[in-house]
């Protein structure tokens, strides 16, 4: 078989293990053989590029970012929905339109809680994907919207221009594993998914929005060219056809039942996938529809019935502190269990200290309960009227819970964290960062390798890498003397690594890779980088006073003397390496910009550096050059604003040669 048709032939297949995956919750093949087959699908396209495809099913891993995104005018304006909050008003809109047509049916769907988006297709192919933004110009987010897998790249049987309208979701599961993650590496947690959605949707890197696993329901017909439909239903019906993602929905007369639906919706979201905050009635008849008409925002033949945030009371009996995997304290209050939004609760998220102190809430105390987006319960406020006597401030602790290491304040946050070098919670992360490229580069210790050398005892520290023998590697593989032998030999090598790699590799806040070179190009070694007072560190043009009091601090920790001390038994180099002999650049700053061609910015980083100058990412007064590639942009700009000289890359390899 040719390339050009095997490519097409596994298009059809991942496309319909799409479908069946992520529309019709059937999967068809295994994770292994599908991701093996979309390996070969790329290998393909990037052997032959020119058959590549914009609809082929590589094309959702996200593609390159982009810088803003471009408005698109919608042909049908999205129109908002009439709210209304109570039986009362649902009925009201029921009555009024039964009375001017009384043979009537209409639609009951969930209000998905997302962010509503338009979809087009020309001749059967998605071509752009719009977000609703005022209802008459949106934003254009096709490259984020190819990444939700639900979406048909390609349509059969569709018209020859099709657009429909949908919601864009985080489903709850994704929700969770997100503010998992922003946990673990210390960052603010989303307050619900469709916040995280919106923000997931407006990313200017596509692979981001991949990395989010977001979904979509359609739930109406746009525009269909030469397509009529008597129905509402009937429009549901053909996108199913089309292999859509549709919105579930009820066809009912009796306005009885229809609110009976409407709550029935509420009583049973917790087995939906996605986060709701109402219910969507809307006449079934198109024709009717027309009849009826717009307001200038919202059409009279449909209301959103909202549901009311559920509050419930319950008691604080703990605090409890859980570690992330970058330090972070996450305080938890464990509550009387309480039934809310349909799941029995006994947590509840306290965010940090900020937020305990702002609501003053104390272990003992009767607070009032809510699931901040139906998802994750939070803590309103307390009844200060019900508190105990004896009840105290609660403060997080002064020393971290897991390693007994202290504890800090980010400079720039609410944040506490742990400050051990060797905190077991912060392990996993830790020896990550340490074999890094920039780091130790130690190859071959990828995250699965690590934590499984964690789950087996054999690493406890950073330090612990150097001390690992052949028959505890040769245990991580079923055939794995080779494999050992080579990570053995990778280990060994790093350890002639240039201390400006180890003094990174500690994993000390904000020292950076560029830090870690300019540290150990004024010391000279680890050991006089760990005598080093504040004073002399601040003294460095490069190390502010932050800096400086983290550099001092963290080798004052009786945890960081301890892996310190392994590695120097280990055998891991101290001392710097690079002895600048020819010093022509000294006292020059260099900003790199644009695409380079003639070599990589890590290289002329390098040269730079090897001749005693300094490579920044910025532009300032302080600059001596810029060193231009194509489509330099603003750096360039600002270099011409300033009078700096501006040297073009063949300028740049004279001066070094």
């Amino acid at each position: 078989m040719n390339a050009k048709d095997r490519i097409e032939e596994l298009s059809k297949i991942l496309t319909e293990a799409n479908y069946r995956y992520y529309v019709q919750d059937a999967p068809q093949m295994p994770d292994f053989e599908y991701d093996r087959l979309l390996r070969e699908l790329e290998d393909l396209e990037k052997e032959h590029p020119e058959l590549a495809q914009p609809d082929s099913p590589t094309q959702r891993v996200g593609g390159e970012a982009i810088s803003k995104f471009q408005k698109v005018t919608h042909p049908v304006p999205l129109m908002s929905l009439q709210d209304v909050f109570s039986p009362e008003e649902l009925k009201e809109f029921l009555e009024k339109t039964l009375s001017l047509y009384p043979d009537t049916a209409f639609s009951v769907e969930p209000k998905i809680d997302g962010l509503s988006v338009a979809l087009e297709y020309v001749d059967g192919v998605f071509i752009r994907g719009a977000t609703r933004g005022d209802g008459n110009v949106g934003e254009d987010v096709t490259e984020n919207l190819k990444t939700i897998r639900s979406i048909p790249m390609r349509l059969e049987g569709a018209p020859a221009r099709l657009i429909v309208r949908g919601e864009v979701y985080m489903p709850k599961s994704s929700f969770a594993q997100l503010n998992q993650r922003q946990e673990e590496e210390g960052k603010p947690l989303f307050a619900n998914p469709r916040n995280a959605a919106a923000g997931s949707l407006r990313q200017l890197d596509p692979k981001i929005a991949a990395q989010r696993k977001l979904d979509i329901l359609i739930f109406n017909v746009q525009l269909a060219e030469n397509m009529t439909f008597r129905t509402h239903q009937e429009s549901l019906d053909f996108m199913r056809k089309l292999h859509f993602k549709v919105i579930p929905n009820k066809i009912l007369r009796n306005p009885e039942q229809i609110v009976s639906h409407v709550f029935s919706i509420n009583e049973n979201r917790e087995q939906l996938a996605c986060d709701i905050d109402g219910a969507v009635v809307k006449v079934d008849d198109l024709g009717q529809r027309e009849k009826m008409g717009n307001t200038a925002k919202c059409p009279k033949w449909a209301v959103a019935y909202k549901y009311p945030p559920e509050i419930k009371e319950t008691v604080v009996e703990d605090i409890v502190v859980q570690v992330g995997r970058t330090g972070v304290l996450t305080p938890k209050a464990v509550v009387k269990a309480v039934r809310l939004a349909g799941t029995t609760v006994t947590n509840a998220t306290l965010h940090n200290q900020d937020f305990i102190s702002e609501r003053d809430i104390r272990i003992g105390d009767t607070v009032h309960i809510r699931k901040a987006g139906e998802i994750i319960p939070e803590i309103l406020d307390v009844d200060v009227s019900k508190r105990p006597a004896d009840a105290q401030r609660y403060f997080l602790p002064a020393f971290c819970p897991i390693c007994g290491a202290p504890t800090e304040k980010d400079e720039d946050g609410a944040f506490i964290r742990c400050t051990g070098a060797e905190c077991p919670a912060q392990l996993s992360r830790n020896i990550a960062h340490f074999v890094s490229r920039d780091a130790m580069d130690i190859d071959g210790l990828g995250t699965a390798i690590v934590d499984t050398l964690i789950e087996k005892g054999f690493i406890h520290s950073p330090a612990d890498i150097y001390y690992l023998t052949l028959e505890e590697l040769k245990s991580l593989w079923q055939k794995g003397e080779l494999a050992a032998k080579k990570l053995l030999t990778a280990i060994e090598n790093s350890k002639q690594a240039d201390v400006s790699r180890l003094i990174y590799a500690l994993g000390i806040r904000q020292v950076g890779a560029k830090t870690g070179k300019v540290l150990a190009a004024e010391f000279g070694s680890l050991d006089a980088l760990m005598a080093a007072s504040v004073e002399q560190l601040t003294e460095i043009s490069d190390i502010g006073e932050v800096t400086a009091r983290n550099i001092a601090e963290w080798f004052h920790q009786p945890q960081s003397r301890h892996m310190v001390e392994r590695l120097r038994e280990a055998g891991v180099n101290f001392e710097s390496k690079r002895v600048v002999t020819d010093t022509r650049f000294a006292g020059m700053t260099f900003v790199l910009t644009g695409a380079l061609s003639k070599f990589t910015r890590e290289e002329a980083t390098e040269k730079i550096e090897l001749f005693g100058g300094k490579a920044s990412g910025s532009v300032s007064k302080k600059t001596t050059y810029v060193v231009v590639g194509e489509n330099a942009g603003s750096k360039e700009r600002k270099a011409r604003e300033l009078g700096i000289p501006i040297l073009s890359e063949d300028d740049f390899l004279n001066m070094i040669r």
